[in-house]
């Protein structure tokens, strides 16, 4: 079940990564082009955000199975080792930090605001949360906590 989790989280990165990279480059061009805000602009916020929140249930479910919950709990984390600090914390900080943007940068699709603002809004606390999503992702080249680019493969492959 574990391992099914862990490939089922792998693979919606890529899809939270795909809707923040859309939400991104569409308030760009709302920002640039001075266009009206369109439905169109609302469901890639939507699904940016819907995306994110499923890689959250799933990230947490995986944070208790594979014990991270209990370190932290029993206070047995080790802040010297790169490994743990990374699951137990920075992994879990970052992407929350992320998730509360992408949840900031959907509810300018619901403000009373002006298209430019809310473009702008989107724009920002998107690019930061993509910022801090690729920062705290286990990309295969990091030592010690890469994880492969797409479930089932080897890391460095």
């Amino acid at each position: 079940m574990q391992n099914g989790l862990l490939h089922l989280h792998n693979f919606m990165r890529w899809l939270v990564l795909l809707f923040a990279l859309l939400a991104l480059i569409r308030s760009m061009s709302g920002i640039s082009g001075k266009r009206e805000f369109t439905k169109t602009d609302k469901k890639m916020a939507l699904f940016m955000m819907i995306c994110a929140d499923i890689q959250l249930l799933l990230g947490l479910s995986l944070f208790y199975l594979r014990g991270w919950f209990d370190v932290l709990k029993s206070g047995a984390l080790n802040m010297a080792d790169t490994y743990q600090r990374f699951w137990a914390i920075e992994h879990l900080a970052g992407m929350l930090i992320a998730l509360i943007l992408i949840h900031v940068a959907y509810s300018a699709t619901k403000s009373d605001i002006s298209d430019g603002k809310r473009f702008k809004r989107i724009f920002w606390c998107t690019l930061i949360a993509l910022i801090v999503i690729f920062v705290t992702i286990p990309w295969p080249f990091r030592e010690l906590i890469g994880r492969p680019w797409f479930p089932g493969m080897s890391v460095g492959s």
